[in-house]
Order: C-alpha cells, then sequence, then structure tokens
C-alpha cells in the first residue's frame, strides 16, 4: 500500500487556491488549507476530503509570522510530515502609482512576498529529501505590471520569483525543490470585479493570444505538476501559464 503525500496549501479559501486543495485531494494527497477566511477555508477542505482523503481547514493570517509558524507546526503534526507546499496566499492594489501610499505598499509585501518567505521556510523545517514547492507569482512580476495600478502588486510578485529562485538555491542540499508559477488573467474573486467593466475585460483578454481568462482549476493543474515527481528534475523554474501573454 502506497503512503499518501502530504501537502499545504495558503489562500485556500478561494480562488487557484481553492482549485489546487481540491485538485490535490483528488489525485490524492492529504491536505490541509489555509486561509483568513476560516469559513471558507473550512468549506473547502470539506469539499477536499469528500474526495476522499484527509483534510483540514485552518484559518490564518499569512501576515502574521508567530501564528505562521505555529500553523505550520499544528499542519504538519496532523498530517504526519508534510511533502509539497503551495502559496497561493496573496493580495492585489489598484491604487495609481502616484497615489500609493507607504503603508499599502507594505501591507501588499507583508502578505505577497514576507508570508510567502515565512511559508517557504516553515515547510522547509518539516520537509525531507524529495519535498516540492511550488510558489504563485503573476506575468505582472514578468512585465512589470502592465496595467494602471498595479505597481505594489507587480514589484511584490517580482519578489517571489527572485524569492522563488533563492530559495531553490539555498534548498537544493535539503533535496526540496522550489518552483513558481505566473498566471495571466486568471477567474478569482480577485477581479471579479473589474470583469464586471467588459471594455476593461476584453482589452486585458486581448493581450494574450488565446485571448481569454484562464480557469482556477487550469492554474491548479501546472501547479499539481511542479509539485509532482514527474517535475523531479525541474527546480528555480517559473512556469508561465497565461495564454501566450509573455511567451517567454
Amino acid at each position: 500500500m502506497s503512503v499518501k503525500r502530504k501537502a499545504i496549501v495558503t489562500g485556500a479559501a478561494s480562488g487557484i487556491g481553492a482549485a489546487t486543495l481540491l485538485e490535490l485531494a483528488r489525485t490524492g494527497y492529504d491536505v490541509v488549507g489555509m486561509d483568513i477566511n476560516e469559513s471558507g477555508v473550512v468549506q473547502v477542505a470539506q469539499r477536499a476530503g469528500a474526495l476522499g482523503g484527509r483534510s483540514l481547514g485552518l484559518s490564518v493570517d499569512v501576515a502574521d509570522e508567530a501564528a505562521l509558524v505555529g500553523a505550520f507546526a499544528q499542519a504538519c503534526e496532523w498530517l504526519g510530515g508534510l511533502d509539497a507546499l503551495t502559496t497561493c496566499a496573496g493580495v492585489a492594489d489598484t491604487t495609481p502609482f502616484m497615489d500609493i501610499t507607504v503603508d499599502t505598499f507594505r501591507e501588499v509585501y507583508a502578505i505577497n512576498v514576507i508570508g510567502t518567505f515565512v511559508c517557504l521556510r516553515e515547510a522547509a523545517r518539516h520537509m525531507q529529501p524529495g519535498g516540492r514547492i511550488c510558489t504563485v507569482a503573476s506575468v505582472a512580476g514578468l512585465r512589470g505590471g502592465g496595467l494602471s495600478g498595479t505597481a505594489a502588486y507587480a514589484a511584490s510578485k517580482g519578489g517571489v520569483l527572485a524569492l522563488t529562485k533563492n530559495a531553490a538555491r539555498a534548498l537544493a542540499d535539503k533535496g526540496i525543490s522550489v518552483n513558481t508559477v505566473a498566471p495571466g488573467a486568471t477567474l478569482t474573486p480577485m477581479i471579479e470585479e473589474a470583469w464586471k467593466n467588459e471594455a476593461h475585460r476584453k482589452r486585458v483578454e486581448g493581450m494574450a493570444v488565446q485571448n481569454r481568462t484562464a480557469a482556477p482549476e487550469e492554474i491548479a493543474k501546472s501547479i499539481v505538476f511542479l509539485l509532482s515527481p514527474d517535475a523531479s528534475i525541474v527546480t528555480g523554474a517559473t512556469l508561465v501559464a497565461d495564454g501566450g501573454l509573455v511567451m517567454y
């Protein structure tokens, strides 16, 4: 009887995080979802549990280091170890460049970059050789945004890209692989309000050759591949999942 792999997903109450938690459960993982939205993450974890494996939803703010360290310890004890982590927790900001305050910039960085760093560090404490990590960046980090009002978000996702490569180097001796996925426009709660403006939606979708918005489930499948043993040779890489926007 094969031993089930064990995974943690942050930002698991909705969007890409929820889709990833469900896809991991569907492919045979025991999973723990983390999110600041307690009722949301518990509901998604219950759906994951209905797919056959063990699942748990934990409420935690990734910007709270002490709480996050405690949540990882609790999750890894409950799981009995850790094989895979994906960091989907994040926030966007659309404040115009000249109007962004330092406090707003710090808030975005605290969640998107520092929160991701703490997750990587704590996962590495609990992983054995063969552990796999996938962060979630964005094409905004590759392109420097490209839309008005994305300076803090783009800078933070650029930080995630650099952090991922650094972690891949730092954790290689531990046998841990670290990669990132960089989605383009994806239909998550983060952009649902903006997508109500049809002209704006069409303009953004038209920037990619596929001329459409991704479903969270499509991004989740890319993440699950990078977390799987099938990606054993891949580390320090960026999988751009954007419908042909940047074409690196």
